[in-house]
Protein backbone atom coordinates (compact mmCIF):
# COMPACT_ATOMS: atom_id res chain seq x y z
CA UNK A 1 0.00 0.00 0.00
CA UNK A 2 1.50 3.31 -1.11
CA UNK A 3 1.51 6.06 1.49
CA UNK A 4 0.85 9.06 -0.72
CA UNK A 5 -0.19 12.09 1.34
CA UNK A 6 -1.75 15.10 -0.37
CA UNK A 7 -3.96 18.04 0.43
CA UNK A 8 -7.62 17.27 -0.09
CA UNK A 9 -7.97 19.58 -3.08
CA UNK A 10 -5.21 17.92 -5.09
CA UNK A 11 -6.31 14.43 -4.06
CA UNK A 12 -9.97 15.01 -4.94
CA UNK A 13 -9.11 16.65 -8.25
CA UNK A 14 -7.20 13.56 -9.36
CA UNK A 15 -9.78 11.14 -7.93
CA UNK A 16 -12.76 12.81 -9.59
CA UNK A 17 -11.41 14.29 -12.82
CA UNK A 18 -8.05 12.68 -13.56
CA UNK A 19 -7.53 9.98 -16.16
CA UNK A 20 -9.67 7.07 -15.01
CA UNK A 21 -11.22 9.24 -12.29
CA UNK A 22 -14.71 8.82 -10.91
CA UNK A 23 -16.40 11.22 -13.35
CA UNK A 24 -14.37 10.21 -16.38
CA UNK A 25 -14.37 6.43 -16.11
CA UNK A 26 -17.22 4.59 -17.91
CA UNK A 27 -16.26 1.54 -15.85
CA UNK A 28 -16.60 3.22 -12.44
CA UNK A 29 -19.69 5.24 -13.39
CA UNK A 30 -21.42 3.65 -16.39
CA UNK A 31 -24.68 5.45 -15.55
CA UNK A 32 -22.99 8.70 -14.63
CA UNK A 33 -23.86 10.56 -11.42
CA UNK A 34 -27.40 9.12 -11.42
CA UNK A 35 -25.93 5.73 -10.57
CA UNK A 36 -24.49 7.03 -7.30
CA UNK A 37 -26.74 9.76 -5.93
CA UNK A 38 -30.20 11.15 -6.58
CA UNK A 39 -30.57 14.82 -7.43
CA UNK A 40 -33.69 16.92 -7.95
CA UNK A 41 -33.37 16.22 -11.68
CA UNK A 42 -33.71 12.49 -11.05
CA UNK A 43 -36.42 12.90 -8.41
CA UNK A 44 -39.09 14.32 -10.71
CA UNK A 45 -39.65 15.76 -14.20
CA UNK A 46 -41.28 18.69 -12.39
CA UNK A 47 -37.79 20.06 -11.76
CA UNK A 48 -36.90 20.25 -15.46
CA UNK A 49 -40.29 21.80 -16.20
CA UNK A 50 -39.61 24.47 -13.58
CA UNK A 51 -36.23 25.21 -15.18
CA UNK A 52 -37.99 25.45 -18.56
CA UNK A 53 -40.30 28.11 -17.05
CA UNK A 54 -37.27 29.93 -15.67
CA UNK A 55 -35.65 29.80 -19.11
CA UNK A 56 -38.78 31.22 -20.75
CA UNK A 57 -38.97 33.95 -18.08
CA UNK A 58 -35.32 34.83 -18.72
CA UNK A 59 -36.00 35.08 -22.46
CA UNK A 60 -38.89 37.46 -21.80
CA UNK A 61 -36.72 39.62 -19.56
CA UNK A 62 -34.11 39.74 -22.32
CA UNK A 63 -36.79 40.50 -24.95
CA UNK A 64 -35.64 37.62 -27.16
CA UNK A 65 -37.13 34.47 -28.65
CA UNK A 66 -33.71 32.80 -28.99
CA UNK A 67 -31.91 31.93 -25.77
CA UNK A 68 -29.02 29.75 -24.61
CA UNK A 69 -29.31 27.13 -21.87
CA UNK A 70 -25.96 26.19 -20.35
CA UNK A 71 -26.12 23.15 -18.06
CA UNK A 72 -22.91 23.08 -15.99
CA UNK A 73 -22.13 19.62 -14.65
CA UNK A 74 -24.56 18.10 -17.12
CA UNK A 75 -24.09 14.45 -16.10
CA UNK A 76 -25.72 12.42 -18.85
CA UNK A 77 -27.86 15.30 -20.11
CA UNK A 78 -30.93 14.46 -18.04
CA UNK A 79 -31.81 18.07 -17.20
CA UNK A 80 -31.24 19.27 -20.76
CA UNK A 81 -33.46 16.51 -22.10
CA UNK A 82 -36.25 17.39 -19.69
CA UNK A 83 -36.05 21.12 -20.33
CA UNK A 84 -36.02 20.75 -24.12
CA UNK A 85 -39.17 18.63 -23.88
CA UNK A 86 -40.91 21.31 -21.82
CA UNK A 87 -39.99 24.66 -23.40
CA UNK A 88 -42.94 26.60 -24.81
CA UNK A 89 -43.55 26.64 -28.54
CA UNK A 90 -41.88 29.53 -30.31
CA UNK A 91 -38.86 29.73 -28.00
CA UNK A 92 -35.63 28.75 -29.72
CA UNK A 93 -33.18 27.16 -27.29
CA UNK A 94 -29.47 26.73 -27.93
CA UNK A 95 -28.48 24.06 -25.38
CA UNK A 96 -24.97 23.43 -24.04
CA UNK A 97 -23.94 20.51 -21.85
CA UNK A 98 -20.75 21.27 -19.89
CA UNK A 99 -19.19 18.07 -18.58
CA UNK A 100 -15.78 16.38 -18.34
CA UNK A 101 -17.22 12.98 -19.34
CA UNK A 102 -17.76 12.05 -22.96
CA UNK A 103 -21.00 12.91 -24.72
CA UNK A 104 -23.63 10.32 -23.80
CA UNK A 105 -25.11 8.26 -26.63
CA UNK A 106 -28.59 9.15 -27.82
CA UNK A 107 -28.49 12.75 -26.59
CA UNK A 108 -30.56 15.27 -28.54
CA UNK A 109 -28.36 16.39 -31.47
CA UNK A 110 -29.17 20.03 -30.72
CA UNK A 111 -27.09 19.83 -27.54
CA UNK A 112 -23.57 21.21 -27.87
CA UNK A 113 -21.39 19.07 -25.59
CA UNK A 114 -18.28 20.81 -24.25
CA UNK A 115 -15.69 20.55 -21.50
CA UNK A 116 -15.65 24.29 -20.75
CA UNK A 117 -18.39 26.84 -20.15
CA UNK A 118 -19.05 28.74 -23.40
CA UNK A 119 -18.39 32.46 -23.23
CA UNK A 120 -20.46 35.36 -24.47
CA UNK A 121 -23.83 33.59 -24.68
CA UNK A 122 -27.14 35.15 -23.68
CA UNK A 123 -29.62 33.19 -21.60
CA UNK A 124 -29.71 30.91 -18.58
CA UNK A 125 -26.69 29.19 -17.02
CA UNK A 126 -27.82 26.50 -14.59
CA UNK A 127 -25.45 24.59 -12.30
CA UNK A 128 -27.29 21.92 -10.33
CA UNK A 129 -25.06 20.20 -7.73
CA UNK A 130 -21.90 21.27 -9.51
CA UNK A 131 -20.14 23.47 -6.97
CA UNK A 132 -20.16 20.75 -4.29
CA UNK A 133 -17.90 18.72 -6.60
CA UNK A 134 -15.38 21.52 -7.12
CA UNK A 135 -12.47 20.23 -4.97
CA UNK A 136 -11.37 22.33 -2.01
CA UNK A 137 -8.79 22.19 0.73
CA UNK A 138 -9.87 21.03 4.17
CA UNK A 139 -8.58 22.84 7.25
CA UNK A 140 -8.63 21.82 10.91
CA UNK A 141 -7.68 23.79 14.03
CA UNK A 142 -4.85 22.11 15.90
CA UNK A 143 -4.45 21.91 19.68
CA UNK A 144 -3.45 25.59 19.82
CA UNK A 145 -6.36 26.66 17.62
CA UNK A 146 -4.14 27.25 14.56
CA UNK A 147 -5.85 26.27 11.27
CA UNK A 148 -3.81 23.66 9.42
CA UNK A 149 -4.32 21.96 6.08
CA UNK A 150 -5.63 18.41 6.38
CA UNK A 151 -3.64 15.92 4.33
CA UNK A 152 -5.17 12.65 3.14
CA UNK A 153 -3.67 9.31 2.18
CA UNK A 154 -4.90 8.40 -1.29
CA UNK A 155 -5.12 4.67 -0.70
CA UNK A 156 -7.48 4.58 2.30
CA UNK A 157 -8.61 8.11 3.21
CA UNK A 158 -6.56 8.30 6.41
CA UNK A 159 -5.82 11.90 7.46
CA UNK A 160 -3.14 13.90 9.24
CA UNK A 161 -2.57 17.59 9.91
CA UNK A 162 -0.18 19.40 7.61
CA UNK A 163 1.25 22.93 7.57
CA UNK A 164 -0.63 26.04 8.74
CA UNK A 165 -3.10 27.62 6.34
CA UNK A 166 -1.57 30.69 4.71
CA UNK A 167 -2.09 33.22 1.93
CA UNK A 168 -5.43 33.63 0.16
CA UNK A 169 -6.78 30.50 1.88
CA UNK A 170 -6.13 32.05 5.29
CA UNK A 171 -7.82 35.29 4.22
CA UNK A 172 -10.86 33.32 3.01
CA UNK A 173 -11.08 31.36 6.27
CA UNK A 174 -10.91 34.49 8.38
CA UNK A 175 -13.71 36.13 6.41
CA UNK A 176 -16.03 33.24 5.74
CA UNK A 177 -15.34 30.31 8.10
CA UNK A 178 -13.06 31.25 11.01
CA UNK A 179 -11.71 28.39 13.14
CA UNK A 180 -10.49 28.67 16.70
CA UNK A 181 -11.46 25.70 18.89
CA UNK A 182 -9.22 22.61 18.52
CA UNK A 183 -10.76 20.02 16.21
CA UNK A 184 -13.02 22.43 14.31
CA UNK A 185 -12.90 21.88 10.56
CA UNK A 186 -13.74 23.87 7.45
CA UNK A 187 -13.77 23.38 3.71
CA UNK A 188 -11.96 26.35 2.17
CA UNK A 189 -14.36 27.47 -0.57
CA UNK A 190 -12.08 29.85 -2.49
CA UNK A 191 -11.83 27.57 -5.58
CA UNK A 192 -15.63 27.46 -5.72
CA UNK A 193 -15.90 31.24 -5.47
CA UNK A 194 -13.51 31.57 -8.39
CA UNK A 195 -15.22 28.83 -10.41
CA UNK A 196 -18.62 30.44 -9.91
CA UNK A 197 -17.34 33.91 -10.79
CA UNK A 198 -15.93 32.49 -14.05
CA UNK A 199 -19.12 30.59 -14.86
CA UNK A 200 -21.53 33.44 -14.11
CA UNK A 201 -19.20 35.91 -15.80
CA UNK A 202 -19.31 33.87 -19.01
CA UNK A 203 -22.79 35.22 -19.78
CA UNK A 204 -23.10 38.29 -21.97
CA UNK A 205 -26.52 38.78 -20.39
CA UNK A 206 -29.04 36.66 -18.58
CA UNK A 207 -29.33 34.67 -15.39
CA UNK A 208 -26.82 32.33 -13.72
CA UNK A 209 -28.18 29.92 -11.11
CA UNK A 210 -26.32 27.58 -8.75
CA UNK A 211 -28.31 24.99 -6.80
CA UNK A 212 -26.56 23.00 -4.11
CA UNK A 213 -26.23 21.71 -0.58
CA UNK A 214 -25.33 24.93 1.17
CA UNK A 215 -24.64 26.81 4.38
CA UNK A 216 -23.96 30.45 5.28
CA UNK A 217 -21.77 32.20 7.81
CA UNK A 218 -23.30 31.98 11.25
CA UNK A 219 -24.56 28.46 10.54
CA UNK A 220 -21.46 26.61 9.35
CA UNK A 221 -21.16 22.95 10.38
CA UNK A 222 -18.41 22.85 13.04
CA UNK A 223 -16.71 19.73 11.66
CA UNK A 224 -17.27 20.24 7.93
CA UNK A 225 -19.32 18.14 5.52
CA UNK A 226 -16.85 16.23 3.34
CA UNK A 227 -18.20 12.78 2.46
CA UNK A 228 -18.38 10.18 -0.30
CA UNK A 229 -21.13 8.46 -2.30
CA UNK A 230 -21.10 5.19 -4.17
CA UNK A 231 -24.00 3.23 -5.61
CA UNK A 232 -26.59 5.41 -3.90
CA UNK A 233 -25.06 5.09 -0.43
CA UNK A 234 -22.95 7.44 1.66
CA UNK A 235 -19.44 6.06 2.20
CA UNK A 236 -16.18 7.09 3.82
CA UNK A 237 -14.45 9.61 1.51
CA UNK A 238 -11.41 7.95 -0.06
CA UNK A 239 -9.71 9.83 -2.94
CA UNK A 240 -8.84 6.75 -5.00
CA UNK A 241 -11.39 7.28 -7.78
CA UNK A 242 -13.85 4.72 -6.41
CA UNK A 243 -16.49 7.16 -5.11
CA UNK A 244 -17.94 10.62 -5.48
CA UNK A 245 -16.39 13.22 -3.17
CA UNK A 246 -18.58 16.10 -2.11
CA UNK A 247 -18.83 18.86 0.48
CA UNK A 248 -21.56 21.44 1.05
CA UNK A 249 -21.07 24.90 -0.42
CA UNK A 250 -20.49 28.21 1.37
CA UNK A 251 -22.98 29.77 -1.00
CA UNK A 252 -22.82 33.23 0.57
CA UNK A 253 -19.13 33.39 -0.30
CA UNK A 254 -19.89 32.42 -3.91
CA UNK A 255 -22.57 35.10 -3.99
CA UNK A 256 -20.03 37.76 -3.03
CA UNK A 257 -17.64 36.58 -5.75
CA UNK A 258 -20.01 36.61 -8.72
CA UNK A 259 -21.03 39.47 -11.01
CA UNK A 260 -24.33 41.33 -11.23
CA UNK A 261 -27.35 41.54 -8.96
CA UNK A 262 -27.57 38.60 -6.57
CA UNK A 263 -30.30 36.72 -4.74
CA UNK A 264 -29.96 33.87 -2.23
CA UNK A 265 -32.95 31.69 -1.44
CA UNK A 266 -33.90 28.07 -0.86
CA UNK A 267 -35.32 25.53 -3.27
CA UNK A 268 -38.74 25.47 -1.63
CA UNK A 269 -39.15 29.19 -2.26
CA UNK A 270 -37.58 29.16 -5.72
CA UNK A 271 -39.67 26.27 -7.03
CA UNK A 272 -42.80 27.71 -5.46
CA UNK A 273 -42.24 30.83 -7.55
CA UNK A 274 -41.97 28.60 -10.62
CA UNK A 275 -45.28 26.85 -10.05
CA UNK A 276 -44.14 23.74 -8.18
CA UNK A 277 -46.45 23.09 -5.25
CA UNK A 278 -47.01 20.02 -3.08
CA UNK A 279 -50.68 20.81 -2.49
CA UNK A 280 -53.08 17.88 -2.86
CA UNK A 281 -55.64 18.01 -5.69
CA UNK A 282 -59.28 18.61 -4.69
CA UNK A 283 -61.11 15.46 -3.65
CA UNK A 284 -63.93 16.32 -6.01
CA UNK A 285 -61.62 15.54 -8.91
CA UNK A 286 -61.45 11.91 -7.77
CA UNK A 287 -65.15 11.55 -8.54
CA UNK A 288 -65.30 13.60 -11.72
CA UNK A 289 -62.04 12.41 -13.31
CA UNK A 290 -60.33 9.57 -11.38
CA UNK A 291 -57.41 9.28 -13.82
CA UNK A 292 -56.67 12.99 -13.59
CA UNK A 293 -56.88 12.82 -9.80
CA UNK A 294 -54.35 9.97 -9.61
CA UNK A 295 -52.01 11.86 -11.94
CA UNK A 296 -52.36 15.08 -9.94
CA UNK A 297 -51.81 13.20 -6.69
CA UNK A 298 -48.58 11.65 -8.01
CA UNK A 299 -47.42 15.07 -9.18
CA UNK A 300 -48.16 16.57 -5.76
CA UNK A 301 -46.08 13.84 -4.13
CA UNK A 302 -43.14 14.59 -6.39
CA UNK A 303 -43.50 18.32 -5.75
CA UNK A 304 -43.58 17.67 -2.01
CA UNK A 305 -40.26 15.81 -2.24
CA UNK A 306 -38.65 18.60 -4.25
CA UNK A 307 -39.74 21.23 -1.70
CA UNK A 308 -39.56 19.28 1.57
CA UNK A 309 -38.04 20.92 4.64
CA UNK A 310 -35.10 18.86 5.86
CA UNK A 311 -34.62 17.52 2.34
CA UNK A 312 -34.37 18.85 -1.21
CA UNK A 313 -36.38 21.93 -0.31
CA UNK A 314 -33.49 23.15 1.85
CA UNK A 315 -31.05 23.27 -1.07
CA UNK A 316 -29.60 26.73 -1.61
CA UNK A 317 -30.35 28.66 -4.80
CA UNK A 318 -27.93 31.41 -5.82
CA UNK A 319 -29.17 33.64 -8.65
CA UNK A 320 -26.97 36.17 -10.44
CA UNK A 321 -28.53 38.48 -13.01
CA UNK A 322 -25.87 39.49 -15.49
CA UNK A 323 -25.68 42.07 -18.23
CA UNK A 324 -26.00 45.74 -19.11
CA UNK A 325 -27.77 47.67 -16.39
CA UNK A 326 -27.43 44.89 -13.83
CA UNK A 327 -25.80 46.30 -10.71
Amino acid sequence: MTEEWRGWREAAEAALYGDGGFYRSPVRSPRGPAGHFRTSVHASPLFARAVARLLARTARELSTDSVALVDVGAGRGELLTGVLAAVPEGLEVIPYGVEVAARPPGLDPRVRWCAEVPRGVTGLLFANEWLDNVPVEVAEADGDGTPRYVQVRTSDGAERLGPPVTGADAVWLERWWPLSAPGERAEIGLPRDLAWARAAGSLAAGLAVAVDYAHVRGARPPFGTLTGFRGGREVHPVPDGSCDLTAHVALDACAAAGPGAVELTDQRTALGGLGVSGGRPPLGLAASDPAAYVSALASAGEAAELTARGGLGDFGWLLHRVGPGRG
